[in-house]
Order: structure tokens, then sequence, then C-alpha cells
């Protein structure tokens, strides 16, 4: 049995209450992972070109103020 599996398994014999407390906690996980990610990514320039569309989308007036 793989460790997803397992994890599986275990998650589907949580409580109601302990469900509820592993999903806040895996949200908080997951959004951490996420965001170094990104810091990653933002620091290797992966995102460069991003930026620079939406800089360009700017300067051509094709942004709506909010």
């Amino acid at each position: 049995m793989s460790s997803v599996q397992q994890i599986e398994s275990a998650v589907a014999r949580l409580s109601r209450e302990e469900l509820s407390e592993f999903r806040s906690w895996f949200v908080d996980f997951d959004a951490e992972a996420w965001d170094r990610q990104f810091e990653k990514d933002a620091a290797a320039g992966r995102l460069d070109a991003l930026g620079d569309e939406a800089l360009r989308d700017l300067d051509e007036g094709n942004c709506t103020n909010l």
C-alpha cells in the first residue's frame, strides 16, 4: 500500500471533528507550500514575462480601474 493510500484510508476513518481539524491544518500547509514555490519562481525570474505583459496591458489602456 502506498503512502497516499494509507493517508486516504486514515482520513476516511477520522471523526467529523478530526476531519475539520485536519482540513484546517491542510489548508494552511498547502498555502505555505504554494507560497514557497511562488517565491522561488519569482526569485528565479519565472514570472517576469507575466509582469511585463501586465505592465504592457496597463500602458496600452487595456485595464479596468477598480
